[in-house]
């Protein structure tokens, strides 16, 4: 990493670009051999790039430069000093090739005034006394779920989860019920995965089977979340959801979303509402079936604070060891691994020189098991949590939910759900891999298990709860 420079007010830098790859090769051809090879493993590739050219390395892709950073000080820069200059760039705002071919003109795709407008629209639906309220359905749901579990049974419980955040978010965001859909957003996700992760050279007009399988994907999303809107456009009833919020809700000259931009922001909220947060659950899964000292002591915490009854909301307060058990799993395997800003304007990064269009890719990945920052990176260690130090840690080493303006709206929405959840779960049952199973993680626009999540389940016995198992509350974050 270089001394820091001075901030030039935008003028190109005269410092050298950082060395790194030239595996991508100068033609279009040999870019898309390079990425074809890439994606089969993207997270081997950059952990070897960064232990050979550092926390900041420069690759070019044509002639485009870009830069791959897992280093907390750059990501300060580009998420929060410089962030006005550094923008969503095509990988999210293309029509043709990028997230907005699903998600249109959402919060995760649009920029500038558009995307303030939609932030601050969007933004009562996440406020925490609302966010709070959805805490006893997602515990419902999560008992039903588990009507259907059985001792000794065998699950795929990466298609457990994913299933079950879905009809949380459809209830708690849009009030409707989801069971009837599971299959087709389902369905949508893989698409949108695969469709904004595989390289092509041929023009974008052209129906090879994965566009295809993409315009049967966005049809059924637009079946399903237009018939949202409609059936609340037809009854104008305000049910304090998410929905009723963006249809009723005024920008400063009085206007309302339209159903497009409506629809933009449902789906991308409907997508990125259930699958990191269930995503984040199979790792914690993954890693507590390694770890049974860890397992150990999450039931032991659950035990005595709960004593075999539904957690509620003022119970996670309770639960420090849960909350380190989710902050842990998403440090190791977050479920967004990397996220990009892209220059507006010819600037410079901390004496790295960033000419407009150069895209930034943020490895939250490698910066969370980043050896310079973090004591035994690649251990899952919740305690680390509970100690001291970790108050020292810079603000930009941890990044699960990305940071600066531009954070994820649903953050606390998806903390409360995924202690929820594992607490509701782990009270009544382990989790155990099964033997002669790898599972191996697919990195594309989150980062999932690859052929899915095989384990079996194993009941535990049921808690009685009693005076000495009373616990002394502690504060949880999502809550103060």
């Amino acid at each position: 990493m270089k001394p820091a420079s001075s901030d030039n007010g935008g003028a190109v830098s005269t410092g050298a670009f950082p060395p790194g790859p030239t595996e991508m090769g100068e033609g279009i051809w040999q870019n898309y051999l390079f990425y074809r090879r890439f994606f089969k493993d993207p997270l081997s590739h950059v952990t070897r790039w960064m232990e050979t050219y550092g926390d900041v390395w420069h690759f070019k892709i044509g002639d485009s430069h870009n830069y791959a950073v897992a280093n907390p000080d750059v990501i300060y820069e580009l998420f929060v000093r410089q962030a006005k200059r550094f923008i969503k760039g095509p990988a999210y705002t293309s029509r043709k090739s990028g997230l907005a071919r699903f998600m249109g003109d959402g919060l995760v795709t649009s920029n500038g005034d558009f995307w303030k407008r939609q932030r601050r629209l969007v933004a009562p639906a996440f406020h925490a006394i609302r966010v709070h309220a959805y805490a006893d359905t997602m515990v419902d749901y999560t008992l039903k779920r588990l009507e259907a579990w059985n001792d000794g049974a065998l699950v795929d419980v990466d298609e457990e989860m994913m299933e079950l955040t879905l009809t949380i978010v459809a209830r708690t965001l849009f009030d409707a019920d989801a069971s009837s859909t599971v299959s087709q957003v389902k369905k949508a996700v893989a698409v949108v995965q695969k469709a904004n992760n595989t390289a092509s050279i041929l023009p974008h007009w052209l129906p090879t089977p994965l566009r295809l399988r993409s315009w049967r994907a966005n049809r059924a999303l637009d079946k399903i979340v237009y018939g949202f809107i409609d059936q609340r456009r037809a009854t104008g009833e305000d049910r304090g959801d998410l929905l009723s919020m963006l249809l009723l809700s005024e920008d400063e000259d009085g206007e309302r979303m339209s159903d497009l931009q409506a629809r933009d922001e449902a789906v991308t909220l409907f997508l990125a509402g259930h699958e990191t947060t269930a995503n984040t659950l199979n790792w914690t899964w993954w890693l507590l079936a390694q770890h049974p000292q860890v397992e150990a002591k999450l039931h032991a915490e659950l035990d005595a604070a709960l004593g075999g009854r539904r957690p509620k909301l003022e119970d996670l307060r309770k639960l420090p060891y849960t909350d380190t058990v989710i902050k842990e799993a998403l440090r190791l395997m977050p479920a967004v691994w990397s996220v990009s800003r892209t220059a507006a304007k010819d600037t410079e990064v901390r004496g790295y020189p960033m000419p407009k269009g150069t895209t930034a890719q943020v490895m939250i990945y490698l910066l969370h098991r980043h050896p310079d920052h973090w004591t035994q990176p690649k251990a899952f260690i919740p305690e680390r949590w509970l100690q001291p130090e970790i108050e020292q840690l810079h603000k930009y080493t941890y990044l699960p939910f990305a940071g600066g303006p531009r954070v994820c709206i649903g953050n606390s929405f998806a903390t409360m759900e995924a202690n929820l959840l594992l607490a509701t779960i782990a009270q009544r049952y382990r989790l155990r891999l099964i033997d002669g199973i790898e599972i191996k993680p697919a990195a594309l626009i989150t980062m999932f298990p690859r052929d899915g999540l095989p384990m079996r389940l194993e009941r535990r016995p049921a808690v009685t709860r009693t005076e000495s198992q009373e616990v002394d509350s502690v504060p949880f974050s999502m809550l103060e």
